[in-house]
């Protein structure tokens, strides 16, 4: 599962790593939450011919059949293995392929019946993509643009904390992933664990579970007092 993450260097991370500008003026972002306005990358087609573009749509998927957009509360996350298969997802799929770019995210573990937020990044602290779908969601009034991020079964870091992680695509299959000529067997290729050995996690401050707080706070290491002890033998990745 992905239900929150950051993205805090977007113009550098935008330049160097997609090849295309956004404003200078971009904020940096420590709680990116579902529901919210967020950066993506496409592949749109032209008369010209295909077109790689960055987008700001909101994080949690309408299909276009849907009947209200409230069905994004439950799609802000794909199962990999059943994104053919799904009705909310195999449009999307086969024809709206994106990446989510993304610097790390957070996922909880319970422990003493309370629930640590962990943050977890590349050991590089480099930016990288989530594999994403995106769709158009029209009514009379206007048009929703919408996305979600493709998750698949954790690896051995992330394990102890949730079963699935987010699909974190390598830079060599950027381009692939959202070419419209991409085979489906190449495709499902791709919706791997990354891997473990280049991951890097620590626990972070509570004020991460709520959507209220932002900046470079949250993303430091969570300090344990001696009444915390017994809490911090108990987790699972220490």
């Amino acid at each position: 599962m992905c239900g929150r993450y950051t993205f805090t260097k977007p113009a550098d991370a935008m330049v160097s790593q997609f090849q295309m500008l956004i404003s200078p003026d971009a904020p940096a972002r420590y709680n990116i939450a579902p529901g919210q306005m967020v950066l993506i990358v496409r592949e749109t087609l032209s008369k010209s011919g295909p077109v790689i573009e960055p987008a700001e749509v909101k994080w949690g998927l309408v299909p276009s059949w849907a009947k209200d957009a409230s069905i994004a509360n439950k799609l802000i996350n794909a199962r990999a293995e059943t994104l053919a298969e799904k009705p909310a997802f195999r449009y999307a799929y086969k024809n709206r392929r994106c990446l989510i770019p993304a610097d790390g995210f957070y996922e909880w573990q319970t422990v003493s019946k309370m629930k640590i937020p962990f943050y977890i990044h590349l050991k590089s602290k480099e930016p990288f993509a989530f594999a994403g779908l995106w769709e158009t969601w029209e009514r009379s009034e206007g048009y929703l643009q919408t996305c979600t991020i493709v998750t698949t079964a954790a690896n051995n870091i992330l394990r102890p904390l949730h079963e699935r992680m987010p699909v974190i695509l390598p830079i060599h299959l950027y381009k692939d992933w959202l070419s419209h000529n991409t085979p489906p067997d190449r495709l499902n290729d791709m919706l791997l664990p990354y891997p473990e050995n280049r991951m890097d996690l620590f626990a972070v401050g509570d004020y991460v579970s709520q959507v209220k707080y932002e900046g470079p706070g949250l993303i430091e290491p969570r300090p344990f007092d001696a009444g915390d002890q017994a809490i911090e033998e108990q987790l699972s990745l220490f």
